[in-house]
């Protein structure tokens, strides 16, 4: 019991540490953000910047416009867009860096076995209890049920909207999720609790939709707090949520930690693309509503 209670400490101690810094790095990213807009929006502003940016100027009319477009900060489909993108494309990367990488590469494999295996000595009866708890908060059917509750409040409180971007996230990353583990075929970790599982390993579908459902009903709550603390404190601990789903999984021998990586990277494409068609449809409605004289 006494080792049960350490590693408890030491995961709400790591948990508020972490915190902690995730607040100061938000508070100078915000910080460099604001400067950045302020630039592009001068930087629009003056017409003839410097001879050369005159010649580029004339010559690449339409490039200049198009770059303008892209760089704007006042409409999403401006300088958030563009981000949300260039986010996408490195998340899309990313994992197929770790598909190579675990076809050809010996020493992934090799970090996961012995990652695995040093979670042995945490795994009491008491560690092994409360993850299973955990890990069914990222089940299919714990997710399609939060799914369509959420889905009922969006309709209840005319969102409707909102919807269509969601279903997009979740069923978006689970088809992904399913043809990448039958295409993959990785078999799973030896099993050593009594918490099994039947499909294949690589990527983890609780990991990719904890990161894809959990993920955009954070953005949903934080859309409409007017506060950077309050956004901020909802995004984190729901990422402390999606972070202890997919450790469950390690921890209970049901995945590898690259299975979870490659969750949490195809949730978080799903994601991004589900978050740029709802802030996508949510301006088209402030800009309706707004034209009709309704504040919305």
């Amino acid at each position: 019991m006494t080792w049960t209670v350490v590693v408890f400490l030491s995961m709400l101690v790591m948990i508020l540490v972490l915190r902690l810094l995730a607040w100061w790095g938000l508070r100078f990213f915000t910080h460099f953000f604001d400067k950045t807009v302020i630039f592009l929006k001068q930087a629009r502003e003056q017409d003839d910047i410097s001879a050369a940016g005159s010649q580029i100027k004339a010559k690449f009319p339409a490039t200049t416009k198009l770059l303008k477009a892209r760089l704007t900060p006042e409409r999403f489909t401006g300088l958030p867009l563009t981000l949300v993108v260039i986010a996408a494309l490195y998340i899309a990367a990313l994992l197929g860096g770790l598909v190579e990488e675990l076809f050809e590469a010996d020493e992934l494999v090799r970090f996961d076995e012995g990652f695995n295996q040093q979670l042995a000595t945490v795994r009491t009866d008491v560690v092994v209890t409360l993850f299973a708890w955990i890990t069914e908060l990222g089940g299919s059917a714990t997710l399609v049920a939060v799914a369509l509750v959420t889905t009922g409040l969006l309709w209840a409180h005319s969102h409707i909207y909102m919807i269509a971007p969601l279903w997009l996230t979740l069923l978006g990353s689970q088809i992904t999720t399913y043809a990448g583990k039958y295409a993959i075929a990785r078999p799973r970790p030896e099993f050593v609790t009594d918490v099994v599982a039947v499909t294949p390993s690589f990527p983890s579908g609780h990991a990719t939709s904890a990161m894809a459902v959990y993920g955009f009903i954070a953005y949903l709550l934080a859309v409409h707090l007017s506060g950077v603390r309050q956004r901020f404190e909802v995004i984190y601990w729901t990422a402390v949520l999606i972070a202890l789903v997919g450790f469950s999984r390690i921890l209970l021998s049901l995945h590898y930690a690259s299975d979870i990586a490659a969750g949490f990277l195809v949730g978080g494409f799903w994601l991004l693309l589900g978050f740029a068609l709802a802030e996508h449809r949510r301006h088209q409605m402030n800009w309706k509503k707004d034209g009709e004289g309704i504040k919305f």
